[in-house]
């Protein structure tokens, strides 16, 4: 029988009257004096309730509000935060600016919101709260679940438990949308023949409103009040009807609110079905036929892949499909098939996948970091078949963290006093931060010790209470914890917190543990590892990892030198990163599209040392923390032992002799160097603010533009230009290039290189390709990377491709193929390797390549 509760609330006194209306913005997740003004009403009570304010108002007692009010420095301190908030939400986004939706499955904004699983949820909630800092005109789309994600705890068999409860929406900094006439706003979606009503839920973010979806409405049948109940939940069945309601229903809750996106932007194929609805309304509302719905749908959209592995894509299975959206086709009088074919990948086709659709139905396509940039740009490569990846469209925006969120209050206090408060708008500014040099190491030491004992002192206390409920001795926890004591906190400490995915690989160090034993037990110099992380109910490799490094937290040999922290969440997250000494990251390269959480260790000066790959690739510089190349092996086994010995081998010969090295004072000279400049190196590049900035002038405004070009033309033009797409498509096949003369061997650097080129179009028009010469140079060679941080920006470098255009002649050859031509003098001196290539072109292509055809002589 479940738990009957009566509830007696206190009155809030009218001097603190506007609490309710802080509790109810998020801005409380990254602004410290807001919490604190909750936190300060009653500490226990704010332990118990978890950090969250709308639970804490309803529960604190009469006496302990009455008493803040009447207390003339907690009112100061109030006035404060209410004058800091108003100033906040006073300045707007720009008129001019265009409306961007931004749909996730998950959102991280703080551990009292459980609807995040991990990073994917913490880089969505870091990118609303960016984009309110920014003054983006910016809405977000997700779900609200009834359950959410869960709560773990791990027996002494190291054994994952995965423990679920019930969200209720007044716990919740939610508020319901309601319309005109007071009635809660809803919006229908027809799935499997029955209509699924979805209620509208506002979480305010800063400056931006994000809405959630929810389907445990009693106009439901049962199974359909179970779509929104669980993240990640259930079998295909629920995954599909929840994307539905997250893509279909999302783009019908903004419309239902008034709004009208300029771009759409996809984090992950799970929203992907909001482009099907964007070719609904264009169908019926302006007359656009199938496939030119879906060009107006495409240039409007953006789609950030995070899965650098195929399987990591959803897809379901066609009978499934047709079975959900036999209603959607019959609307709009398509054939299922036709809507299939949009999911249907060359390596996978007998499933509709999500990837694909996103593929088919975004023009802006963007990876995570450089590297997983070009590791989407290979794993997709089938959408453009004839295309190199490297000229692929799929670009990159590397991942940042929202500083605010993550920086800790006294790191944030010492900016203020060392820096001067203007820290905080010269963020992105690299020669600002070179400020910290001249801070005393001293000084900088002892603020990062503060900080390092304030994660000791909550580490410690959450393990007494897990401990205490699992009925275990107090001896125990001595023994656990004797390492992790706030009254000493010169322990090298080291910390590994993520999800426990295998490619992550969280056991790896683990690997030679005789070794690792020598390096931990040092009892001049001994070292502690806190590991923490939740493996998905279904990822029994994952949950094995876990149960492997659990039980070694219990033997002898490492008790007390390796720490598990069960029920990693946001909370324990921010402790992590702001606290210890060195964050570890030791994925399988390349499958670390990003790996956020090294950036937030860095901002609160913890060094790095981890695989090179992910964002750390472009984040480190040699001195800012420690870069672990990955070993270049195929086999597995023997790949993951390099790696390992790799790992122990920067430990033993650098981190520990480094961090140990003190001086009279206490510290290391040279470690406290290091801190400073992973400090000084990643603040100004991997802040949230740039990632946003480069999202609006990469991808939302181009996409914006592009899709006002399209449409200028009105109906037929688009049309027009879906019909130009299908009859080059149909013709390419019968596409050819002959050289009609041998290109010289060599050519003076003052000489005019002359081609000729017979091009066989197939019935195609001059018009309607381009004939291009394309020359690399290969000596003398020079290093041409592709830029830091994100691909779409203008970058000066030196462009060791020639390229020019063969323009038609007007002359047909006997057999009939248009003749073209170039005479074009050099560019340069040195050794090209050159190739002849045709592909088609419109001026309404928003990419030279995004139909994927080339040929090349």
């Amino acid at each position: 029988m479940s738990k009957q509760l009566i509830e007696i609330f206190s009155v809030i006194p009218a001097t603190i009257g506007r609490l309710p209306e802080l509790a109810g913005n998020l801005f409380f997740s990254w602004h410290r004096p807001t919490r604190a003004l909750f936190e300060d009403l009653n500490p226990e009570l704010w332990k118990q309730v978890n950090g969250n304010p709308r639970l804490m108002l309803r529960c604190v007692s009469q006496e302990h509000l009455d008493l803040a009010a009447a207390d003339g420095v907690y009112q100061e301190r109030y006035r404060q935060v209410i004058a800091r908030f108003d100033a906040y939400l006073a300045a707007r986004a720009r008129a001019d600016e265009p409306l961007i939706a931004y749909f996730c499955a998950e959102y991280g904004f703080h551990e009292s919101f459980p609807i995040y699983s991990g990073g994917l949820g913490i880089l969505a909630g870091d990118h609303c709260k960016a984009a309110s800092d920014e003054q983006l005109n910016f809405v977000a789309v997700g779900l609200l679940y009834t359950q959410g994600y869960f709560s773990q705890s791990v027996d002494n068999d190291g054994v994952q438990h995965a423990n679920y409860a019930e969200n209720d929406p007044r716990d919740l900094p939610v508020e319901a949308v309601r319309g005109e006439d007071g009635h809660w706003l809803q919006v229908s979606v027809r799935i499997a023949g029955r209509e699924v009503v979805a209620r509208l839920w506002r979480a305010r973010v800063g400056r931006v409103s994000v809405y959630l979806l929810d389907t445990n409405c009693q106009e439901n049948a049962p199974e359909d009040r179970e779509i929104t109940h669980r993240l990640y939940g259930g079998d295909a069945t629920v995954r599909i009807r929840q994307e539905m309601i997250l893509g279909l229903g999302g783009v019908r809750a903004l419309r239902a609110v008034g709004l009208a996106p300029a771009a759409w932007h996809m984090n992950e194929g799970h929203a992907a079905f909001l482009i099907l609805e964007l070719m609904r309304e264009r169908m019926l509302q302006e007359s656009l036929e199938f496939a030119a719905a879906l060009e107006a749908a495409a240039t409007q959209c953006v789609f950030t892949t995070h899965t650098p592995v195929a399987a990591g894509h959803d897809a379901f299975d066609p009978g499934l499909f047709v079975h959900c959206f036999q209603d959607f086709c019959n609307e709009l009088h398509v054939p299922p098939a036709r809507v299939l074919e949009l999911g249907r990948a060359p390596q996978g086709p007998q499933t509709f996948n999500m990837t694909q659709l996103a593929l088919n139905g975004a023009r802006g396509i963007n990876g995570v970091s450089r590297i997983h940039g070009a590791v989407s740009s290979r794993l997709l490569a089938d959408h453009w078949p004839e295309v190199p990846p490297v000229e692929n469209p799929v670009g990159y925006v590397t991942n940042g963290v929202h500083v605010p969120t993550f920086l800790s209050q006294t790191w944030s206090r010492f900016f203020d006093e060392k820096l001067g408060r203007e820290w905080r708008e010269r963020m992105s500014d690299p020669s600002f931060w070179r400020a910290l040099e001249s801070v005393p190491d001293i000084e900088f030491w002892q603020v990062a010790q503060q900080v390092k004992v304030r994660m000791l002192t909550g580490v410690h206390a959450r393990l007494a209470r897990e401990y205490a409920a699992k009925g275990l001795s107090p001896m125990q926890l001595r023994h656990i914890t004797r390492l992790l004591d706030p009254a000493r906190p010169n322990v090298l400490t080291l910390g590994f917190a993520r999800r426990f995915a295998t490619y992550k690989r969280a056991s790896l160090l683990l690997r030679d543990r005789a070794r690792l034993a020598r390096l931990m037990k040092n009892e001049e110099r001994p070292v502690l590892i806190l590991f923490a992380g939740k493996a998905h109910p279904a990822d029994v490799p994952g949950q094995q990892v876990l149960r492997e490094i659990k039980l070694l937290t219990l033997t002898p040999e490492f008790a007390g030198h390796v720490v598990f922290l069960e029920d990693y969440d946001l909370q324990l997250a921010r402790w992590l990163v702001t606290g210890v000494d060195v964050w570890l990251n030791t994925p399988v390269a390349p499958l670390e599209a990003s790996g956020t959480s090294g950036i937030k260790a860095a901002i609160n000066g913890r060094l790095n040392a981890s695989i090179l790959d992910g964002w750390w690739a472009e984040g480190f510089a040699q001195d800012n923390g420690w870069g672990i190349p990955a070993a270049d092996v195929q086999d597995a086994e023997r790949r993951d032992a390099l790696d390992a010995g790799a790992l122990l081998d920067t430990l033993e010969e650098e981190v520990v002799p480094l961090y140990y090295h003190q001086n009279g004072q206490g510290y290391s000279p040279r470690w406290v160097q290091r801190c400073k400049r992973a400090i000084m190196t990643v603040i100004p590049h991997f802040n949230m603010g740039r990632v946003v900035q480069d999202y609006a002038s990469g991808l939302y405004r181009p996409a914006v533009r592009q899709h006002a070009r399209l449409m200028a033309g009105g109906a037929a033009a688009v049309n027009a230009f879906a019909a130009w797409k299908q009859r080059v498509r149909e013709g390419w096949g019968g596409v050819r290039l002959r050289r009609l003369a041998d290109l010289p061997r060599e050519l003076p650097r003052a000489g005019t290189l002359s081609v000729r080129i017979a091009a066989t179009l197939n019935g195609l028009a001059s018009a309607d390709v381009r004939v291009e010469f394309v020359g690399r140079r290969v000596l003398p060679r020079t290093r041409v990377e592709s830029p830091l941080l994100s691909s779409y920006r203008p970058v000066e470098r030196r462009d060791d491709t020639w390229r020019a255009l063969l323009t038609p002649t007007g002359e047909i050859d006997a057999e009939g193929a248009h003749v073209y031509e170039l005479n074009a003098a050099p560019q340069d001196s040195g050794q090209y390797a050159y190739e002849i290539r045709i592909y088609p072109w419109h001026e309404l292509l928003t990419q030279p390549f995004e139909l994927g055809l080339l040929k090349r002589l």
